[in-house]
């Protein structure tokens, strides 16, 4: 009688190979998302010689609540609304020593805009895109101001000219150029954010 054959064999010598192939496709093909994070300098470690005594109308605080609704200076607005009214104390020239401001010189608002705080606090349960669109608000009125005596100046927009100046592909030349102007447009409206410890809401 004949013998039984066997079950016929699978070769599978080269699903490795086809394992790996994949997986070097996926790698290849596969994109990953980064945070850009938030550019910020940081204050220096050391602390000042002497106390700085602020006063408080030069310090514009905004706070966020855990239902991302906004108080600033003691009164409710809409985050569409920020941005105007952070321009209005920057640019108020309280003290009118600001040649170049165009604010409405009010005595209970900042005194000139190199001595103009703005403080932003949260709370811990505020929601990410809320803190970020708020600090965006914060630093499109800075932006705006700068943007508007860099035109006045140099004919052009101050964020346009720093993006040149940033720019590593910018020629040595060229940075050498813009590099002066730069720091005057910052100097004009130097841009004094701070941001106080979160709290937590009861």
């Amino acid at each position: 009688m004949a013998r039984r054959a066997g079950a016929p064999e699978v070769n599978a010598g080269s699903m490795a190979d086809i394992a790996f192939l994949l997986l070097i496709f996926f790698l290849v093909t596969t994109t990953i998302e980064t945070d850009a994070g938030l550019d910020r300098m940081l204050p220096p470690i050391e602390p000042p010689e002497t106390d700085v005594i602020i006063k408080q109308k030069n310090i514009f605080q905004v706070l966020i609540n855990r239902n991302g609704q906004l108080l600033a200076d003691d009164n409710i607005i809409e985050i569409k609304d920020l941005r105007a009214k952070a321009m209005d104390f920057l640019d108020n020239n309280g003290d009118g020593t600001c040649t170049y401001c165009r604010g409405r010189k009010i005595a209970e608002s900042s005194d000139n805009p190199t001595k103009a705080i703005i403080s932003l606090k949260n709370d811990r349960e505020t929601k990410y895109s809320t803190y970020i669109t708020v600090q965006n608000e914060i630093v499109g009125a800075y932006n705006d101001l700068r943007n508007r005596e860099t035109q006045r100046l140099y004919g052009q927009d101050f964020t346009t000219m720093e993006a040149t100046y940033l720019n590593p592909e910018t020629p040595s030349s060229v940075k050498d150029e813009l590099k002066e102007k730069v720091k005057k447009i910052q100097d004009l409206f130097p841009q004094k954010f701070s941001e106080a410890e979160t709290s937590t809401s009861n």
